[in-house]
């Protein structure tokens, strides 16, 4: 099994080296990192080029600002391994939970597999509690549109199998990918396995991007995708 490691990036100069080593470091065998740079303004860049270019397979950089949905399948796309895993480049994520994600898929039972933080024993940093009660407010509208019972639709932390996603036509530039990806694979009747992971999220000071704003956007996401297309 080879696996796919996409990473979306913008605006992550101080994680994003230390991020991709741990991603290389993983034990999980084969694995190819494509990382999809969306126009990065914080000297991002440069430190890809001068650090990570060594430790990744492919290092994609787009012109300007297009969101994280339009990096993602750039890198869908790039990908040539068998399972595809989206990997935020700050440090929320771990890789360690990396087998923990990948054994439904290769058990055969999950065509798609999320990695919830809202269930499961793992370590998790206690954070904003608005920002808890927005996660949940999109799963359970997420929920009500595509009949799922997931515990946070709105996790970073999804892999799939490659041709599954790839034969997706996925739109969404932005953060509004997370709840169109999750409609498409549930009108394609797809298996999807949800479980636990740890999750050390940062503050707004620590660079913490989502708002309020893609809060919003989600909600138009999910009645766009799963009642309009």
């Amino acid at each position: 099994m080879k696996l796919s490691v996409v990473i979306p990036v913008f605006n992550e100069r101080a994680t994003v080296e230390q991020l991709v080593k741990v991603v290389r470091g993983a034990d999980i065998g084969e694995i190819e990192i494509i990382i999809v740079d969306d126009g990065s303004t914080d000297g991002t860049q440069q430190v890809l080029k001068e650090k990570v270019t060594p430790l990744a397979n492919q290092i994609i950089y787009q012109p300007h600002n297009q969101g994280k949905g339009a990096a993602v399948r750039l890198g869908f796309a790039a990908a040539t391994g068998d399972v595809i895993l989206v990997q935020d480049a700050d440090l929320e994520y771990n890789p360690a939970d990396y087998p923990t994600l990948l054994e439904p898929i290769l058990s055969g039972k999950a065509d798609a597999v999320f990695g919830s933080r809202f269930m499961g024993g793992r370590p998790h940093r206690v954070l904003y509690f608005w920002h808890m009660v927005g996660n949940r407010f999109l799963t359970l509208l997420s929920n009500m549109f595509t009949n799922l019972n997931l515990t946070d639709v709105e996790t970073c932390y999804k892999a799939f199998r490659a041709e599954v996603i790839k034969n997706l036509d996925l739109r969404e530039d932005r953060f509004g990918f997370e709840p169109e990806v999750t409609a498409k694979l549930a009108k394609s009747k797809c298996r999807i396995y949800e479980v636990g992971i740890s999750y050390n999220g940062r503050t707004y000071s620590e660079g913490k991007k989502v708002n309020w704003k893609d809060g919003f956007h989600a909600i138009y996401a999910i009645i766009r995708y799963n009642l309009f297309s």
